[in-house]
């Protein structure tokens, strides 16, 4: 009797087991939701073409001697004002993010540089003098600088071009036109956004090193000629538009 009850105990186990079992294959998978796709942020590369505007402040340093049949004039002189224009260049960075940038830049300035002079030597009437400021001046530079995510520190230096003053003296008066020269400098620049950027810039520029020819007037005539360098200091706020 003992052995039939054992008997059907294991049985009457096993059929509950298999039940479990069975039903437990007909429920539904319980459903894991998938891991979250990590997508980084692509990295911000300087490399592209961008056009700005830029305003600043500008000063002049002039040294000029005037060599004439009756006078010799030295001068020298300085003046500062506003400096604003545009820009349009170009980047490449090697490696996106952080690295190197090399670029190339041409910009067009106004520049109210005064230009104001006195002059020393010559007869009484030479020693008349003034001085006006119509004035433009252009580079086209090289850019090297290094970047770290959206911060670029960079030099720049290239050829300049420009008239940044007439002047006339005494019996004399001349406009010694468009000069050429060169232009080193640096600045700092930050991306706003993938498309604004903003810079602040230094340039110091320096325009011709020959003689010119000015115009002779007064009774009687006097020629004359003149030579000399123009150099002058930049500070410049810039925002470019990346495309």
């Amino acid at each position: 009797m003992r052995k039939l009850s054992r008997v059907l105990v294991t049985t009457a186990a096993s059929l509950v087991v298999g039940a479990s079992a069975a039903l437990a294959a007909d429920l539904p998978a319980r459903q894991y939701a998938p891991a979250p796709v990590y997508n980084p942020a692509p990295l911000f590369t300087w490399s592209g073409f961008y056009a700005g505007v830029n305003g600043g402040y500008g000063w002049s340093n002039r040294n000029q001697t005037y060599l004439g049949s009756a006078d010799t004039l030295s001068s020298k002189g300085s003046n500062g004002g506003f400096v604003g224009g545009g820009q349009i260049g170009y980047n490449y960075q090697l490696v996106p993010g952080t690295g190197l940038v090399v670029g190339l830049e041409t910009d067009l300035q106004y520049a109210d540089l005064g230009n104001k002079t006195t002059y020393v030597g010559g007869s009484p009437a030479a020693l008349s003098g003034s001085s006006s400021g119509g004035n433009y001046f252009g580079t086209v530079r090289g850019r090297l600088g290094y970047a770290f995510d959206r911060f670029l520190v960079y030099g720049t230096g290239g050829f300049a071009y420009g008239d940044v003053g007439s002047r006339s003296w005494g019996p004399l008066a001349g406009n010694r036109g468009t000069e050429v020269g060169y232009t080193l400098g640096g600045g700092l620049e930050y991306a706003l956004t993938n498309n604004w950027t903003a810079k602040v810039e230094a340039l110091y520029v320096s325009l011709g090193n020959g003689s010119k020819n000015t115009s002779a007037l007064g009774t009687p005539a006097i020629s004359s000629t003149s030579s000399g360098r123009d150099d002058f200091g930049v500070v410049r706020a810039g925002l470019n538009y990346k495309f």
